[in-house]
């Protein structure tokens, strides 16, 4: 069955296994959740259901958004998203989504918005090397070089690796085992790194294939 819920990334850490084993994980606050919204198939196109996570004061919201937690009689939440169930059908609004939804062992699919690294070089940004340092290379050690265009083409073809905005990517990491759920804090252990900084909103999805 799919199960799904979001969360915020609160950093790393190790637990140790039977044998001695040190594992790396990552420590997720995942819920508590509720069930703002369901979208169905006759009015929306499909069927879906959305949930929000963490408090917010009214005013950070404006009438539509706010309109949306006084029909469904609930307290804001700061964040939405939309998550697909399989048992649609027993979804309500006002269902509390816990932790516990998943459990040690559980293999799941991880997304969150990647660190961002603001306007980066092609060395950083694509891995590229650095000119030679010797003389007559001209201070141009960190450049791109050239571009490969010619009077034929007279552009540069798009796709070429460039300098630019680094970071900030919406990214999935898959297959990742579930270590422990601790139900009292709300806390998800995950085997492994996943995408984002501290304290960034990450989803937590059963794994769509394969088993790491």
């Amino acid at each position: 069955m799919k199960k799904a819920i979001i969360g915020k990334k609160l950093g790393m850490t190790q637990v140790f296994e039977e044998g001695g084993t040190v594992v790396p994980v990552s420590v997720i606050q995942a819920g508590p959740c509720v069930d703002i919204q369901k979208k169905t198939a006759d009015k929306d196109g499909y069927n879906g259901v959305v949930v929000g996570f963490g408090a917010v004061k009214e005013k950070r919201l404006n009438k539509p958004e706010l309109g949306v937690f006084k029909k469904a009689k609930l307290e804001p939440k700061k964040y939405l998203r939309e998550i697909a169930v399989e048992n649609f059908e027993n979804a309500q609004v006002g269902t509390e989504i816990k932790c516990t939804v998943f459990k040690a062992g559980d293999i799941v699919d991880v997304t969150g918005i990647s660190k961002g690294h603001g306007y980066s070089g092609v060395i950083k940004r694509h891995g590229f090397r650095r000119n030679r340092m010797s003389h007559g290379a001209g201070p141009i050690h960190r450049e791109v070089g050239s571009l490969g265009a010619s009077s034929s083409y007279s552009k540069v073809f798009k796709g070429r690796p460039m300098p630019g905005q680094m970071g900030r990517d919406r990214v999935t990491i898959q297959n990742l085992k579930i270590i422990k759920v601790d139900e009292a804090r709300n806390v998800i252990l995950v085997k492994g790194a996943i995408p984002g900084a501290k304290e960034g909103l990450v989803e937590i999805r059963s794994a769509a294939k394969g088993v790491k």
